[in-house]
This record gives structure tokens, C-alpha cells and sequence, in this order.
């Protein structure tokens, strides 16, 4: 079936879902599967994408973090903080079955230039017992927006590959609105009559659920999304890593109190910057958000929801959870084209497959709500994407700060101005969704290695670190 917009919507820690989620994920799954004595070593290599920015991305620390059992949407970064601290000093990793083994940091091995084949984001877990015997050995890729997937596993990694991408990708049948594609969610709108966030929503209740379950899940999340802003805005100083980079949001949170108390129109630009900065520099810090569909792009899903919840005047104060749980379907329904048909891993596609995506899924929400009829949403997604394409991933010293920050900003204005582009036309346009869907994972594909989370090429090498 559609990728669930719970997959899609996660809570996790920063920096990035690809290389702290997903390899947080990795090293639970795998310690989950280690014997319950007999271990007395584990070694991890990490693998290109992971192993060139792994460092700024916080993936070795994330890696260790699983082994011990630690779950990105219950664990407490700060407590994560001193348990590696804790693990520098001593040499001792205690994994999730209780062992002890010596392990640190500086043991996992980087292999920069070596690709796997499935993915760019690829690592190896291996544990020995005493004499030396392997007890287990997996490899695992973190196929973006915190999904791994591993060696073995009959599922494939992505559509990196064009025969996978070109091939008609089989629905679930158990669900009453089956689709892989804008052209077939659009067909299950007209049989239905439904919107696409009632497919959407359908489609979950199916899935051994209740209406009122869906909500309240959507709701929470979003309530995730707001508690990040929160914190964000009252953290001042500079993020960690070593670029010196100011946080911004606290002090531009104070001067748009003072200067637009009652939400004037006219500044409306200026909360939905100060949203999406707010939320991409608590990622930065390693802090709790929501993967909406990546830790990268996590800053413009809540931006553009808080500026339909602050400026639609439809939007009530009793019509706004209906008003989220919307938003948030829609947005799902047609993330979940992109993970199945392309890619919202930075490292196989650049950044149109993050930002991109997520300025995709973000202005179909806002058209949705803004009353938009299943064609008109579609037009929104895909104005969205295909003025994204080509968008490279090239993060200074590894790190989602520059230009991630800023990037999550500047979509989330894209996705409003698609939104409201493709409402004042009747859905009737020369481009599809599919169409541009379809040409970003071909320009993914033909982007060079460099420009693609390796902090190789373009900013990460032209801009000097200080």
C-alpha cells in the first residue's frame, strides 16, 4: 500500500533522519538479533555518504546509541549526550542485551569513497565472540527519512535504479484506495468522490485502525512540531559543530513579537521563515523533531501548516485540529509517491529529494486546505517539485546548518506561492506530478557523487571553514 503517513511523519533527534535515524535504527535492529552471551566485540564500517559527512551528521554517535538500545523516538538527546560522553571515557559499550563490550568511537572505520551497491548510505555491523568467531553480520542502508532496509530483505532499497523507477510498482489491494502515482491517486479521488486527504485517511483506517486513532496520532505529531518551535526560539548562542553559526529564531522571535503582536498579513513571509528556521536549528543541535519526510527538510511542513493555521481565515479556532489532520494526510499521500517512485534520501537524489519533496508535500497540503479540489492539489505538488529540481546536497563540514537553514525557509515560501498558483488555476496543467516526480529521480540519478551529502563539491568545498 501507500507509505503510511505515520513512516513519513516520525518523531526523532536531529541532525538528519538519513544518518541519525536511520543508523540509530540500524544498530538497534542489529543488536536486537545478537545472541544473549558470548559477545565480546562489534565493529561498524560505515560506507559513503555515511562514512564523508558521518561526523557532522552525528552518524557515529547514532550508530553507538542503537547498539545500546537507544529508540530515536523515546530517547532523551541530552541523556544520549553524556551516555556517549561516558562511552569516550570508559571504552566500554554496554549493548542492548547487557553485554559489555570495548568499543569507542574512533573504532567505527569510514570507507568515504566506497559505494554498496543498493545505496550511497550504506553500513556494515559485524560481532565476534572470543575466539574470533562472527556471530552475526549485517549490512544496512539508510534509504532516507530514517527507513533501513538490509541486505537480504526482499524489498528494495529505492528506485535509484532506472528499471525499478520505470517499472509499474505494484498496490495493496487490502487497502479501499490503492496507489504508487499522482495519475492513480487522482483516478481513486474521482471514483470516491473523496479529497485526497479522505483517501489518505482511508487508507490508514484500514490499516487495523480508527478514525479517531489517525487523529489523534496526527494531532500529537503535530504537537511535536510546535513543541520544537518552542524550545527552538527560547535557545540562544551559537550550533554546535564548530562553523560558529548564530541562532537566529530567538532573537528574530523577539523582534516579530514586538514589531506584529496581532499577526498582520504583511509580515506573514517573516513567522514562516522564523518557523522553519526555528525547527531546522533545533535539528541542528541534535534535538527532538519530526521527520517530515527528513530531518533535513523538517523546518517546512510545520512552517507552511503554522501559516495556513495563522492566516486562512477559514481556519477557525474549532475547525483547526480538522484543519491539521488534513494538511497532514494530504502532505503524506503524496509523500508517500516520492518514496515509492523516486527518493527522499539527500544522498541518492541531492536535495530536491528532501527539501523538494518536502515543498511538494507542503503546498498540496496548504491547497487542500484552502479548499482545493484533488486535481488543483496535485497541480500545487507539483509546481512545488518541479521548480526544486536539480537542488544539490552540499552541506559546509558536513553539517545541516549551511545552507539547510535557510533552504528549509526559502521552500516553504515556494510551497505557499504553488499553493496559491495552482488555486487560481482549474487543475487543468502541461506538467504532472508523476511527470516531475519521474524527472527528478532521473536528475538525481545523473547528478554527480559530489553534489550529493558528500561535502565534496560545490558549497562544502567552496566555502572556507573557520
Amino acid at each position: 500500500m501507500p507509505v503510511s503517513v505515520f513512516d513519513l511523519f516520525s518523531i526523532g533527534v536531529g541532525p538528519s533522519s538519513s544518518h541519525t535515524v536511520g543508523p540509530m535504527r540500524a544498530g538497534a535492529a542489529f543488536a536486537a538479533g545478537l545472541p544473549g552471551s558470548g559477545v565480546t566485540g562489534v565493529r561498524v564500517d560505515l560506507y559513503g555518504s555515511l562514512a564523508s559527512t558521518g561526523h557532522g551528521h552525528g552518524t557515529l554517535g547514532a550508530v553507538a546509541a542503537g547498539l545500546a538500545g537507544a529508540d530515536p523516538e523515546t530517547v532523551d538527546p541530552d541523556r544520549m549526550a553524556l551516555d556517549l560522553e561516558d562511552l569516550e571515557r570508559t571504552g566500554s559499550l554496554r549493548l542492548a542485551n547487557g553485554t559489555a563490550v570495548p568499543f569507542r568511537l574512533a573504532d567505527i572505520v569510514l570507507h568515504p569513497l566506497t559505494m554498496l551497491p543498493r545505496h550511497p548510505n550504506g553500513m556494515r555491523l559485524r560481532a565476534t565472540a572470543a575466539d574470533g568467531a562472527v556471530l552475526a553480520d549485517e549490512t544496512y542502508y539508510s534509504i532516507g527519512g530514517g527507513f533501513i532496509t538490509r541486505d537480504g530483505d526482499t524489498e528494495d532499497a529505492g528506485a535509484a535504479d532506472a528499471e525499478v523507477a520505470s517499472a509499474a510498482i505494484p498496490v495493496d489491494d487490502h487497502v479501499p484506495h490503492p496507489f504508487s502515482s499522482g495519475a492513480e491517486l487522482l483516478a481513486e479521488c474521482a471514483r470516491s468522490g473523496l479529497p485526497v486527504s479522505g483517501i489518505a485517511l482511508a487508507n490508514e483506517v484500514a490499516l487495523d485502525t480508527s478514525e479517531a486513532d489517525v487523529r489523534d496520532r496526527l494531532l500529537g505529531i503535530h504537537a511535536v512540531m510546535e513543541q520544537c518551535v518552542e524550545r527552538s526560539v527560547r535557545r540562544t548562542g551559537t550550533l554546535p559543530g564548530g562553523l560558529d553559526v548564530r541562532r537566529r529564531s530567538a532573537t528574530w522571535y523577539e523582534q516579530l513579537v514586538r514589531d506584529d503582536p496581532d499577526h498582520d498579513p504583511l509580515f506573514a513571509m517573516e513567522w514562516v521563515n522564523l518557523v522553519a528556521m526555528a525547527v531546522n536549528e533545533e535539528n541542528a543541535t541534535g534535538g527532538r523533531v519530526v521527520t517530515a519526510p527528513t530531518n533535513g527538510a523538517a523546518g517546512i511542513i510545520p512552517a507552511v501548516l503554522a501559516y495556513a493555521l495563522t492566516y486562512v481565515p477559514e481556519i477557525t479556532a474549532d475547525r483547526r485540529d480538522d484543519a491539521v489532520v488534513r494538511f497532514l494526510l494530504t502532505a503524506g499521500a503524496v509523500g508517500s509517491i516520492y518514496k515509492e517512485r523516486a527518493s527522499i534520501s539527500g544522498a541518492e537524489v541531492g536535495c530536491q529529494g528532501e527539501v523538494g519533496s518536502a515543498a511538494s508535500m507542503a503546498a498540496a497540503g496548504l491547497a487542500e486546505v484552502l479548499g482545493g479540489t484533488p486535481e488543483q492539489v496535485e497541480n500545487a505538488a507539483e509546481i512545488a517539485m518541479e521548480h526544486n529540481l536539480g537542488l544539490t546536497c552540499d552541506p559546509i563540514g558536513g553539517l545541516v546548518q549551511i545552507p539547510c537553514i535557510e533552504r528549509n525557509a526559502i521552500a516553504a515560501n515556494k510551497a505557499i506561492n504553488a499553493a496559491r498558483m495552482a488555486l487560481r488555476g482549474d487543475g487543468v496543467h502541461h506538467v504532472s506530478l508523476d511527470q516531475v516526480v519521474e524527472t527528478m529521480r532521473q536528475t538525481g540519478a545523473d547528478m554527480s557523487t559530489k553534489y550529493k551529502e558528500t561535502a565534496m563539491g560545490g558549497l562544502a568545498v567552496n566555502v572556507p571553514l573557520c
